[in-house]
């Protein structure tokens, strides 16, 4: 275990999501330049979408597993499936920040009635709690990276993993729905 990282969970939390924030939203709002990234074909930036939408179904099913491991008091699966839930996020994400960079957000084809009262205000609630689950999951992470196994009960880890996880699930659910409405309704 890392003392020294143990003594920096707050700090290392903030910094990582500052930089995770940081590179979401400079790929939404264009700051990234785009040859920046090599190239990719049509097909392959329009398979991302699908592909994150099984991400994050896949990531569902390993939050819920892990949950339910550590309920059981199945430590070891419990670490496993975390760690499978936050390998699937980071895929999800490093695919997501390619594709908004080279072609930007998908608009909405739905009609403006839809958007406007349904869509939208949904993508946003999808997009807050995202942005709240990303410190939430970094501290827990950072808690259980730093901290040995006996010692974690005594933690913040298991309080903040369960926010960590229901943030994560609603999200994560609530972007399927996102995938939806964009590329399966309409």
């Amino acid at each position: 275990m890392d003392l020294q990282a143990r003594y920096r969970v707050p700090a290392l939390t903030g910094l990582l999501t500052v930089v995770s924030l940081a590179l979401v939203f400079g790929a939404v709002l264009g700051a990234i330049p785009r040859s920046a990234l090599p190239a990719a074909p049509g097909t392959v930036l329009g398979a991302i979408p699908h592909a994150n939408a099984v991400i994050s179904a896949l990531a569902i099913g390993t939050i819920v597993g892990g949950v339910r491991a550590v309920r059981r008091g199945d430590i070891a699966r419990h670490r496993r499936l975390m760690l499978a839930s936050f390998g699937l996020f980071a895929l999800f994400l490093v695919l997501y920040l390619y594709r908004i960079t080279l072609e930007g957000p998908t608009d909405f084809a739905g009609p403006s009635v839809v958007e406007t009262y349904v869509y939208l205000p949904f993508l946003t609630v999808h997009i807050l709690l995202a942005i709240l689950a990303i410190p939430a999951v970094y501290y827990v992470l950072l808690l259980a990276y730093t901290y040995p196994v006996a010692e974690i009960p005594s933690t913040n880890h298991p309080r903040a993993g369960k926010v960590a996880a229901g943030l994560w699930l609603i999200s994560f659910s609530m972007g399927i729905v996102v995938y939806a409405m964009l590329y399966l309704v309409w």
